[in-house]
C-alpha cells in the first residue's frame, strides 16, 4: 500500500476554480437570498439612510474580517496534508491537550446541526421567490419536493450532476453581480458603506444595533463549510475564486441596499429584496437560478455532513456506521443512516417553521460556537507552528471578541427558534461525547502482558496434535500500540476459552494516523512461521477495509518469497490449494459482579445501546463474514480490594 495523493483539483488551475465555484461557495454564496430580508424584519420599520449604509457595511466588514482574513488568509493554512475542517484541525493539535477533543466535538455538533438549517433555508427561500408572481401558491409542497428528490438522489451518487455545479454557480455569482449594478448605478451613495464608521455608528447609535449582528451573521455562515471543502479544491483555488464571489456578494448586497433606499415609503413592508430587484419578465429565471444555486448549496452540506462523520468515526467520536461509495470519485461517499437523519431532520425544520423568515431565527446561533471553537484549535495550531506569541494573542483576542459579539447577538434568537438547532447540536455532542468516553472506559479494562513471554505458549499449542486443529492461519484484531505487546483478552481466547491450535497466528494493528490519506503497512515476525503481527498505518479519511488490505499484504508477502500460503494439510497441499484463514473478533461486555459509579454506568448503559445501533466490528474492517467468528469476553477488574468468604462450620 502507499500514500494517497490529494485530490487533483487541488492544483491551481481554471479547471479547479470552476469546480471550486460548485463545491465551496454553495453557502456562503445562498446568503443573498435572505440576509437583506432577515435585516429589515430586525429594523422594526425604522428604515433610514444610515440604517441601511451601517448594515451592509457590517456585512462587507463581516466578509472581510471573519470569511477573508480569518478562513481565507489565515485558517486554509492549517491543512491537514491537505484537508480542512474542524476534524482535520483537531487531528493536527489533539496531543497537545487531551481535553481538545471537547472543542471538536462541540464544534463538529454544532456544524452538523446548523447543516440541517441551511437546505430548508436556502430552498424555501429561492421558491418564496414565486409569490410575487403567484401570490397564493404553495411553497411548502414543493420546497418539500425538491429536499425529498436531493436526498433520495444521494444514494446513486451525484457525480453526473455534480459537473454542472461549477457552470451553474458561476452563472448565479454573474447574476448576482449584474443584478446588485443594476441597482447600484441609480443610486452611488449606497458606496458610503464601505467606510466601518456607518458599521460603527450603527452598532453604539440604533437601538437594537448590537442585536441587529444576529442578522447580519447570516452572510458568512458558510465560511466553516469554506474550511472544510480545503480537501477538495486545494488552497490556491479558493483563495483566486474567493475574489469572484466576495465581488459578487458585496455588489449584490449593495444594490438590495439602493433599491431598499428608493423604494422605502413609511408604512409600507417591503418583499424580499433579492426578488424585488429583478424584473417581472426576469423573474421566473431568477427563481430557477437561485433555486438550483439552493440545491448545490445543500449538497455540499449533505456531502459535508458526511465527510465529518466518517473523520469522527476514524477518531472514535461516532459508532460505527456503513459507509459506501456509489460512483468512482474519489471522496464521494454515502451514509445511509446520516442521509435519512438529515432529510428527517429537514421536514421537520420545514414543518415547523413554514417560511423562511421563522427559519432564519433558529439560523446561525449554532455555528457561532463552531466559529468559536475552530479559533481555540488555531490558538494552539498556531503554538505548535511556533508563531510568535504577540500574533496568537492578537488573533484570539480578536476574533474571541467578533465571535464571541456574534454568539450574544444570537443568543436573542434562541427562544425564537434557536433552541432547535442547539437542542439538535447538543443531542449530536451528546452522542460523540458517550461514544468516546465510553471506549475510554472500557479501555480502562483493556490489559497487556509482554508478548514474548508467551512466544513459546504459542508455538506449543501449535505443535500439540492432541488439541483439534482449529484453523491453518488464524488472525486476531490487536489494540496493542507496541510489537513487543499483546491484550490478555487474545491469550485468554487463543489458551483458555478454547484452545486454539494454528500453523500461523496473524496479529493486525490498525494505527490511524493524524494525516488523512496515509496507507502504509509494516510486518513483524515474532516467532517465524507461527506468529506474525501486520501493523496498517491508515490516515483519518481513509477506510480500514482490512480484509481487502490484508490480502494485498500477503500477496506481496508470497511474492517476496517470506510465506508460503498452500494450504498446510497435506491432501489439499499436493493440488496446490490455498491455505484457510479464520478472523476471530473479540468483543468484551460487561460482568455485572462489579459496579461502575453512576455516572460511568449511565454512559455504559447509553454506550452499550449506540454499540446494538452501530455497524459490527466485522462490517467495518471489510471482514468475510463467512470465516469470522465473534467472541465475547468479560471485563476483568484488578482492584485490589476483595470480599473474601469465611467458612464456618455446617
Amino acid at each position: 500500500m502507499k500514500k494517497i495523493a490529494p485530490s487533483a483539483h487541488g492544483t491551481l488551475s481554471a479547471a479547479g476554480i470552476i469546480i471550486t465555484m460548485g463545491i465551496v461557495f454553495g453557502d456562503i454564496g445562498t446568503s443573498p437570498l435572505y440576509v437583506m430580508k432577515a435585516i429589515l424584519a430586525a429594523s422594526q420599520g425604522t428604515i433610514e439612510t444610515d440604517f441601511i449604509l451601517g448594515a451592509i457595511s457590517c456585512i462587507i466588514w463581516t466578509l472581510t474580517l471573519q470569511t477573508t482574513i480569518k478562513y481565507v488568509l489565515i485558517t486554509l493554512k492549517a491543512d491537514n496534508r491537505g484537508e480542512g475542517g474542524i476534524m482535520a484541525l483537531y487531528a493536527l493539535v489533539r496531543r497537545r491537550r487531551k481535553w481538545l477533543f471537547a472543542l471538536a466535538i462541540v464544534g463538529g455538533s454544532a456544524l452538523l446541526a446548523d447543516g440541517i438549517i441551511t437546505p430548508s433555508i436556502t430552498i424555501v427561500s429561492a421558491v418564496e421567490g414565486l409569490k410575487l408572481q403567484f401570490p397564493n401558491l404553495q411553497i411548502l409542497p414543493i420546497a418539500l419536493s425538491i429536499v425529498a428528490a436531493l436526498f433520495i438522489v444521494q444514494q446513486f451518487g451525484t457525480s453526473a450532476i455534480g459537473k454542472s455545479f461549477g457552470p451553474m454557480m458561476i452563472i448565479w455569482f454573474g447574476m448576482l453581480a449584474i443584478l446588485g449594478i443594476i441597482q447600484l448605478v441609480q443610486l452611488p451613495l449606497i458606496l458610503k458603506s464601505f467606510n466601518p464608521y456607518y458599521a460603527v455608528h450603527l452598532l453604539y447609535h440604533y437601538p437594537h444595533g448590537f442585536l441587529l449582528l444576529g442578522a447580519v451573521f447570516l452572510c458568512t455562515t458558510g465560511a466553516e463549510a469554506l474550511y472544510s471543502d480545503l480537501g477538495h479544491c486545494g488552497v490556491g483555488n479558493i483563495r483566486v475564486s474567493w475574489i469572484f464571489v466576495k465581488a459578487s456578494l458585496i455588489l449584490n448586497y449593495l444594490g438590495q441596499g439602493a433599491w431598499i433606499l428608493m423604494q422605502h415609503k413609511e408604512g409600507v413592508t417591503l418583499p424580499n429584496p433579492f426578488f424585488a430587484i429583478m424584473s417581472s419578465t426576469f423573474l421566473p429565471f431568477g427563481v430557477f437560478v437561485a433555486t438550483a444555486a439552493a440545491v448545490i448549496a445543500s449538497q455540499a452540506l449533505i456531502s459535508g455532513s458526511y465527510t465529518i462523520i466518517s473523520e469522527a468515526i476514524q477518531l472514535n467520536f461516532w459508532p460505527k456506521v456503513r459507509i459506501s461509495y456509489p460512483t468512482t470519485r474519489k471522496g464521494q461517499m454515502y451514509i445511509s443512516s446520516i442521509n435519512w437523519f438529515l432529510f428527517a431532520a429537514c421536514v421537520i425544520v420545514i414543518l415547523m417553521f413554514q417560511t423562511s423568515s421563522n427559519m432564519e431565527a433558529a439560523y446561525g446561533l449554532a455555528i457561532t460556537l463552531t466559529m468559536l471553537m475552530t479559533t481555540f484549535l488555531m490558538v494552539f495550531y498556531l503554538i505548535k507552528i511556533r508563531r510568535k506569541r504577540w500574533i496568537i494573542v492578537v488573533f484570539l483576542l480578536v476574533y474571541v471578541t467578533i465571535e464571541g459579539s456574534f454568539l450574544a447577538a444570537n443568543l436573542a434568537k434562541f427562544v425564537h427558534g434557536g433552541w432547535f438547532t442547539i437542542l439538535l447540536a447538543g443531542l449530536i455532542a451528546f452522542v460523540m461525547y458517550t461514544w468516546q468516553r465510553g471506549r475510554g472506559i472500557k479501555n480502562q479494562f483493556t490489559r497487556f502482558v509482554k508478548i514474548a513471554d508467551y512466544v513459546q505458549t504459542i508455538k506449543d499449542i501449535s505443535a500439540d496434535e492432541t488439541i483439534q486443529k482449529y484453523a491453518t492461519n488464524l488472525v486476531y484484531i490487536t489494540h496493542a500500540d507496541f510489537d513487543t505487546d499483546i491484550e490478555t483478552k487474545i491469550l485468554y481466547s487463543v489458551c483458555n476459552k478454547k484452545p486454539k491450535r494454528a500453523d500461523t497466528y496473524w496479529l493486525l494493528h490498525v494505527h490511524i494516523t493524524d494525516e488523512p490519506h496515509t496507507m502504509e503497512y509494516s510486518v513483524e515476525t515474532l516467532s517465524p512461521g507461527v506468529l506474525m503481527r501486520v501493523e496498517f498505518r491508515l490516515g483519518f479519511k481513509v477506510q480500514p477495509r482490512i480484509n481487502l488490505f490484508f490480502k494485498h499484504v500477503l500477496e506481496e508477502l508470497v511474492a517476496s518469497q517470506e510465506i508460503n500460503l498452500e494450504s498446510g494439510y497435506p491432501s489439499l497441499r499436493k493440488h496446490h490449494i490455498p491455505a484457510d484463514f479464520h478472523y476471530i473478533i473479540i468483543r468484551r461486555i460487561q460482568n455485572y459482579d462489579f459496579d461502575f459509579p453512576a455516572f460511568e454506568q449511565f454512559i455504559m448503559d447509553v454506550y452499550r445501546w449506540l454499540t446494538k445501533m452501530s455497524t459490527s466490528d466485522i462490517r467495518a474492517y471489510g471482514l468475510d463474514t463467512s470465516n469470522v467468528v465473534e467472541e465475547k469476553v468479560p471485563f476483568v477488574i484488578e482492584t485490589g480490594k476483595r470480599n473474601i468468604l469465611k467458612r464456618v462450620q455446617a
